[in-house]
């Protein structure tokens, strides 16, 4: 959606608890479709502060994190808009091919990470934290969706597009830290007395 410098930010619409999903269907502000795609834009918004974390000299990171941020407002349209609507047909929805590049882009990066030993703190360098931070946002996400799912026509690619990209997100974290050499911390399993 674009907007011109003469329309104004706020419409008043929703000062009664109501948003509009793509197509004008009025809905409450806390009904599970929107409780999904508002998930999605929050992840959207994590991913963004893992970018503005993320040293330029990584490159490839910030295109592969600029694709995903761009593909989540796709998912997010997705959510947004019930299927077998007329606005459904002028959207471009999730599909297997955007499951299998985020495979693709998970085997790529997993090469690079260290190996995987068991479980591990997030954090480490501030990039690699917010994409840590994105990652449970995105797993919530993959909640909402599935909750809406019982519900709901929904589209399973979207479901299986936000586990893979928790996936990737995990492993970009600890690519990030592996470049700028930051430890990553073992989870320290307590013992029984």
């Amino acid at each position: 959606m674009r907007f011109n410098k003469s329309m104004k930010i706020y419409t008043r619409t929703g000062d009664q608890g109501e948003t509009g999903l793509y197509g004008a269907e009025r809905v409450p502000k806390d009904h599970p479709r929107v409780e999904a795609y508002g998930t999605v834009d929050e992840a959207n918004s994590a991913l963004g502060l893992a970018r503005s974390q993320l040293p330029e000299r990584h490159q490839d990171l910030h295109e592969v994190l600029e694709h995903l941020q761009n593909a989540l407002f796709d998912l997010g349209a997705d959510l947004a808009t019930r299927e077998g609507t007329p606005y459904a047909r002028n959207l471009a929805r999730i599909d297997a091919a955007d499951v299998t590049r985020l495979e693709e882009l998970t085997d790529r990066y997993q090469e690079e990470a260290p190996p995987f030993t068991g479980f591990i703190h997030p954090g480490g360098h501030p990039a690699a934290a917010a994409l840590h931070l994105a990652r449970t946002v995105v797993r919530r996400a993959e909640r909402r969706a599935v909750a809406l799912a019982r519900a709901e026509a929904v589209n399973p690619e979207v479901i299986r597009y936000l586990n893979r990209l928790s996936d990737l997100l995990f492993v970009l974290a600890r690519v990030v830290n592996a470049r700028e050499g930051v430890s990553e911390r073992d989870w320290l399993v307590k013992k029984r007395r």
